[in-house]
């Protein structure tokens, strides 16, 4: 069984999200936290966290930055 909490899982994870949404062509930031002991599982801990937002996300990797869509912007709603 493999342990995602520890350092070296986390790294693995890490590397492992990246990827899969490299792949995807989506560019991910993913950050480790040490979290240190914590007494209910009697080990320390290390973090994942991401820019993602609900587990997606947020920019495509686009390399030519002139052809990027401008931000999205909802239009106002028509007030009767």
């Amino acid at each position: 069984m493999k342990d995602w909490c520890d350092e070296e899982g986390a790294k693995r994870l890490r590397e492992k999200i990246a990827a899969y949404w490299a792949e995807r062509g989506y560019e991910v930031d993913v950050d480790l936290v040490d979290a240190g002991f914590v007494p209910a599982m009697r080990s320390a801990r290390t973090d994942v966290r991401s820019n993602m937002i609900n587990g997606m996300p947020r920019r495509r990797i686009n390399p030519d930055a002139s052809a990027a869509r401008p931000s999205y912007r909802p239009r106002a709603e028509a007030t009767a």
